[in-house]
């Protein structure tokens, strides 16, 4: 039987000592996860990162970036847990808030089936909240597409995806957005890198002669006019870095919206047309 004083533990598997009641001040340092507790229960933020855009109207404290967090700010908000990512966030920085007493849930997302129990254990488990409909709504718009263990389609264009430029970094292996992409067809070149996000200069990303280039708008803004233009003989679609890389609402209509731009390259050289 489950010790019912025993700490909780987050998905590091790292123990949150919450109080005896459920969290009542929240401060997210991850944009995504900041979407999904505004959407579920928006009383309970006080404080976000400056990088926190959705939704539109959010109203809370601003701490910082996900990267460089003001600690004593997030402090002067007396939160009752604060939520992080593995990957978004540094670990001296959430260090520093355990240190001052301060409970912090670290979420590890490498998958979607990784983001729907992750997302479902942060606030049910961790916030005291109801299960969220448009959690529901996630899984449902994504069931259709295909399963974490089905393989990519046999005839999926080999893709390449840049999320930064000057040096060129890539989607590797053990990727969220990855995982995306691998579900909608799409045979990513770089899909069993060493690295997860190698960086490989232009002219070997065009010596993989790639049959589609996918260009988000976030981390780095590719955009018609950045990007496509340096893999001239190939198509590129440029895609919502929020619905290709967020785990949380945007999940309910990212299928729809990545399939409609991977369907609709520009064309090789960026010419600004729909191929």
């Amino acid at each position: 039987m489950a010790d019912p004083t025993a700490p909780l533990r987050d998905d590091l598997d790292l123990p949150v000592r919450l109080g005896p009641r459920p969290p009542r001040r929240v401060v997210s340092l991850v944009p995504s996860l900041t979407e999904a507790l505004a959407a579920t229960a928006p009383g309970l933020l006080v404080g976000a990162t400056d990088w926190c855009s959705h939704p539109a109207d959010l109203s809370v404290a601003r701490i910082g970036g996900t990267k460089n967090p003001d600690v004593p700010r997030v402090l002067a908000l007396a939160p009752d847990l604060v939520l992080a990512n593995d990957e978004e966030n540094r670990r001296p920085d959430l260090d520093a808030l355990r240190a001052a007493g301060v409970p912090v849930w670290v979420t590890d997302i490498r998958t979607l089936d990784d983001a729907f129990r992750s997302l479902d254990r942060l606030l049910t488990t961790a916030c005291g909240l109801p299960r969220p409909r448009w959690l529901d709504e996630a899984e449902a718009a994504w069931a259709p597409v295909g399963s974490g263990s089905t393989p990519p389609e046999a005839g999926g264009p080999r893709t390449v995806v840049p999320i930064w430029r000057r040096p060129w970094m890539v989607l590797g292996r053990d990727t969220f957005a990855g995982d995306l992409l691998r579900r909608l067809g799409l045979r990513l070149v770089h899909a069993d890198h060493p690295e997860r996000y190698p960086a490989v200069p232009l002219p070997e990303l065009l010596a993989c002669r790639p049959e589609l280039v996918v260009l988000p708008d976030e981390p780095y803004r590719f955009t018609a006019e950045d990007g496509p233009e340096a893999f001239p003989d190939t198509p590129a679609a440029l895609v919502s870095g929020r619905h290709l890389t967020w785990y949380g609402p945007s999940l309910v209509t990212a299928p729809a919206v990545l399939r409609q731009a991977l369907d609709h390259p520009y064309g090789p050289g960026g010419a600004g047309t729909a191929s």
